[in-house]
């Protein structure tokens, strides 16, 4: 429990699982095809997104090559695909193409939804002169989804492992994020999903409030009570 004597100027965000979620639409993985060419069913689509979206641990058997490759995924794009094209060939998608399209999906912003309270949360800590960051341990751009909400303007500033050089739980990387908003750790809040990777921040003196990655419908207000069980 934070003490209720703790004052923040500032807000650490994760982005996935966090803020926003990569829920499937159907179409995906309509014509998904295993190597006996059927169909995935709906607990083999599931368990593709949940190994294409987990924040940390290995999720398929992995050859020295092919684990260099998802140890550094998230600091380098090139790793990134090699490392997801190779997951979603070992979870039994049988055609290039299909695995290719799929991967193309999970980079793109704009197939990522915000969680009901994303937009509403960012703009209250703005109007309450909180600083707020976006750290995310990923290999592309995800500031486009942020324009797309309309809140890219509530966010001060963006710290993104492969922009910055350092993963989660990497110190380095919540380093980076407070001198990019001017914050003492002891008066920052990081929020995130993984215990392990994100609450890694505690180890620099953030403090660190974990929320579920849930879908989006089973979590409408889980960042507001984040906040506010540290008195924001």
């Amino acid at each position: 429990m934070a003490s209720d004597l703790t004052e923040f100027d500032a807000v650490i965000f994760d982005f996935s699982g966090t803020l926003f979620r990569l829920e499937e639409d159907e179409s995906w993985m309509s014509d998904l095809t295993d190597h006996e060419g059927e169909p995935f069913d709906l607990h083999q689509q599931a368990e593709l997104m949940r190994r294409m979206t987990a924040p940390v641990g290995q999720t398929v058997e992995m050859d020295a090559a092919e684990h260099h490759a998802w140890t550094n995924r998230d600091l380098d794009p090139r790793f990134h695909r090699q490392a997801y094209l190779d997951v979603l060939r070992k979870s039994g998608v049988a055609h290039e193409d299909q695995a290719v399209g799929l991967y193309e999906r999970v980079i793109d912003p704009g197939c990522w939804s915000a969680y009901p309270d994303t937009a509403e949360v960012l703009a209250s800590l703005k109007d309450r002169g909180i600083k707020v960051a976006v750290l995310s341990n990923i290999a592309f751009d995800i500031r486009p989804a942020f324009a797309d909400l309309g809140v890219e303007h509530l966010v001060d500033a963006f710290v993104l492992s492969f922009e910055v050089g350092a993963i989660k739980p990497d110190p380095k990387i919540f380093e980076h994020a407070l001198a990019a908003l001017g914050s003492e750790p002891e008066r920052t809040l990081m929020i995130g999903d993984s215990e392990e990777a994100d609450g890694a921040a505690r180890k620099v003196g953030c403090a660190f409030a974990l929320v579920e990655p849930v879908p989006l419908a089973e979590r409408p207000d889980g960042l507001r009570n984040a906040l506010s069980a540290f008195g924001l």
